[in-house]
């Protein structure tokens, strides 16, 4: 997110002397994405962030393929995932390519025995239930029902939840995560008729400075393995920093929904972007206010993408029997539009309370087996008439 942060005590000029106390200097950290082309931040440690103490182990996270070339709608019975006390442990891939993964996890515990970092992947965390404390090397981020946690890669992060109910959606990406385009102007700043300003985006707070010696597990994932390291330093040791790459926290009821006189094409409920798909926020909102107008979805043809919904809470107006927490997929190449019955049910209807997360990938998803686990097989027949079935 393009925003200049700052926290805690920085130096007046970069790469020059930062004294402590006792004369001795703090160690400048470079905390940057494409090289030295993207967003960055520097950041001053205690102590040096390089000092790896011992090797423990490294352990495939790769998900498995189910289903590799899919031409079949379904949909997932998202709370059937089981909860897991490990919040690693219990995240559960659901369907993935080269540019994105899709995941689903209801961590009962917090991580607060390691510390993770993903290597591979920007991460978009969404809270569908719990709440809690992402903390992070550049501060504290509280979170609750609704946030996006936006995370990039590389930062080292604990995620510490307030019980033990928590259910989140959760997407990997190969490439960093912006906000759309079309949003900003020329200098990144949120246009106008943006759905959301720099206003609605939390950024971290309460630095947390620990000057502490002893054995740091770090989980580290690269290349789809984990890599255990321990590091002899606490890493949340950072007095201070600044720049433009840091965690930030967004809630979709934030997201203020594009309505006009008839139906609105998905577009216009984008949240985010990366290289190979977009995230969508679908929100309460008022439906269409021409007089004819038919606020059920038109059916479409996905050519160019898979579409996965993830339902998050209200009354799904374009689908019949579906829930909280299930998620649809509809992928590329074959039609889909509402079921038997929503169209005509949407004639007239002045408003939504449906709450749902999209996401569109442009290259085909395969399906992992924990996500052939929970799908119902016969969903791609809830589109037929009485009579054809």
């Amino acid at each position: 997110m393009p925003i200049y942060h700052k926290l805690g005590k920085i130096p007046h000029k970069r790469h020059t002397t930062f004294k402590k106390p006792d004369g001795s200097l703090h160690y400048e950290q470079l905390f940057g994405t494409i090289g030295f082309d993207g967003m960055s931040s520097l950041m001053y440690h205690l102590h040096r962030p390089t000092q790896v103490k011992k090797i423990v182990k490294q352990y495939s996270v790769k998900p498995k393929i189910a289903v590799e070339n899919n031409m079949q709608s379904f949909r997932f019975h998202g709370f059937n995932v089981k909860p897991e006390n490990d919040f690693l442990d219990s995240r559960k891939v659901v369907m993935t390519n080269s540019d994105a993964s899709i995941a689903l996890a209801a961590p009962k515990e917090s991580n607060t025995d390691y510390f993770y970092k993903n290597t591979d992947s920007d991460e978009v965390i969404f809270v569908h239930r719990g709440s809690g404390t992402l903390k992070t090397q550049l501060g504290n981020i509280k979170f609750g029902y609704g946030d996006y946690l936006v995370i990039p890669r590389g930062m080292i992060y604990q995620m510490h939840f307030d019980g033990s109910d928590n259910r989140l959606f959760i997407v990997e990406s190969s490439s960093p995560i912006y906000t759309p385009k079309r949003y900003r102007n020329y200098f990144g700043q949120l246009l106008e008729h943006s759905p959301y300003c720099e206003r609605d985006i939390r950024r971290p707070e309460e630095l947390e400075v620990h000057d502490e010696k002893g054995e740091f597990l770090f989980k580290i994932k690269k290349q789809d393995e984990i890599h255990e390291l321990i590091y002899t330093r606490h890493p949340f040791d950072v007095v201070g920093w600044d720049g433009y790459n840091y965690p930030y926290a967004f809630n979709i009821q934030d997201f203020e929904p594009i309505t006009g006189r008839v139906h609105q094409p998905p577009p216009v409920h984008q949240t985010f972007e990366a290289a190979g798909f977009v995230i969508c926020s679908f929100c309460p909102r008022l439906y269409d206010y021409h007089p004819e107008a038919i606020p059920a979805p038109y059916n479409h043809s996905n050519i160019d993408s898979d579409e996965v919904l993830y339902y998050v809470d209200g009354d799904f107006m374009s689908r019949n029997d579906i829930d909280k927490g299930h998620i649809s997929l509809h992928p590329a190449g074959i039609p889909h539009g509402p079921h038997p019955g929503a169209y005509e049910r949407s004639v007239g209807k002045k408003e939504t309370e449906e709450m749902a997360v999209m996401v569109d990938t442009f290259k085909p998803l395969m399906l992992t087996e924990d996500a052939m686990k929970i799908a119902d097989q016969d969903y791609y027949r809830s589109w037929l008439e009485d009579e054809d079935k």
